[in-house]
């Protein structure tokens, strides 16, 4: 079993940058991914990588940037140009199949894989 743990959220002022980090301890992944939630919303993909392919969502392209550390089985998601939309829980996925893409949009199966508590994002303006 993969347990994920995120960190890294903060609150920061509108244009300004963060930078996330997810551990996943209990076995490898290739497939792993960063997901957010505002209140009242779904839960939507950010980012997701999976081997050699890397998605983004229209949100993140152009501001958020994925790395992964294969040694340490860590992911970062750095994010600058911070915006007040941007506010929200974010979480990391590990495991294939814990989303599946539709629509050029990443969609989330919280059921599948193995999902962090998350790490609150605020941006204020």
């Amino acid at each position: 079993q993969v347990q994920v743990v995120e960190s890294g959220g903060d609150s920061v002022q509108a244009g300004g940058s963060l930078r996330l980090s997810c551990v996943a301890s209990g076995a490898s992944s290739i497939c792993m991914g960063w997901f957010r939630q505002a209140p009242g919303k779904e839960r939507e993909g950010v980012v997701v990588v999976g081997g050699a392919s890397t998605f983004y969502a229209d949100s993140a392209k152009g501001r958020f940037t994925i790395t992964k550390d294969n040694a340490k089985n860590t992911l970062y998601l750095q994010m600058n140009n911070l915006k007040p939309e941007d506010t929200a829980m974010y979480y990391c996925a590990a495991g294939c199949g814990s989303w599946y893409l539709r629509q050029g949009q990443i969609r989330p199966k919280v059921d599948v894989g193995s999902w962090g508590r998350g790490t609150q994002v605020i941006v204020s303006t």
